[in-house]
């Protein structure tokens, strides 16, 4: 299978791209603007936000698994954040111990795989730079949250609000670039060459 058509694979499921990121800006909005919630919110929050995330993961890899070469990166994806989601919720005193382990794991695990995805892609769409740039900015937050967990819950809450901000704009706007890709993917297949000739 050739990239284009991995390319034209996760075209189909633009909105996937676009719902994961509007839940990661109103995600980050919310932490924003309330950040005196204290941390056992904000592991509840984190829990509710990566389940959703990963199943929009998991949802976009396994429809994507017969076009898609790579499928199951998406779904790993998903599973590596749903996992974390279901600690979070499940045992939230022992989250809230490790939260920094928990999100800095999570944020280099899900940057990797996104990074990943766009040097994949690097040749066969314009927009790529948005998922490697979301990746990126992924993974530097995990570092730095993994190098300096002795931050206050304040830094913590703010510091989470403006990595979930800005992952989730990246993912608006590359659902959208994915969008213009499945357009014309769906006007071109719709088009009689025959009569051209």
């Amino acid at each position: 299978m050739t990239l284009m058509a991995t390319v034209t694979g996760m075209a189909r499921w633009w909105w996937a791209y676009i719902l994961r990121g509007i839940v990661a800006l109103a995600f980050g909005v919310l932490a924003l603007l309330s950040p005196m919630w204290g941390l056992a919110v904000l592991v509840l929050l984190f829990g509710f936000y990566a389940l959703i995330e990963g199943a929009a993961s998991v949802m976009t890899g396994f429809r994507s698994r017969n076009t898609h070469r790579n499928w199951w990166l998406e779904l790993l994806e998903g599973v590596a954040s749903i996992g974390a989601g279901v600690i979070a919720l499940l045992f939230p005193g022992f989250a809230l111990g490790i939260l920094v382990l928990l999100i800095g794991a999570w944020a280099i695990i899900i940057g990797v795989f996104q990074v990943y995805m766009a040097v994949r892609l690097r040749d066969e769409i314009e927009g790529e730079l948005w998922l490697g740039l979301a990746g990126v900015a992924a993974v530097l937050f995990g570092i730095a949250t993994l190098l300096f967990p002795a931050g206050s819950a304040l830094s913590l809450v703010w510091l989470i609000a403006a990595f979930a901000i800005a992952f989730g704009v990246l993912l608006i706007i590359l659902g959208w670039r994915l969008r213009r890709i499945n357009d014309l993917a769906r006007r071109d297949a719709e088009t009689d060459y025959s009569r051209a000739s």
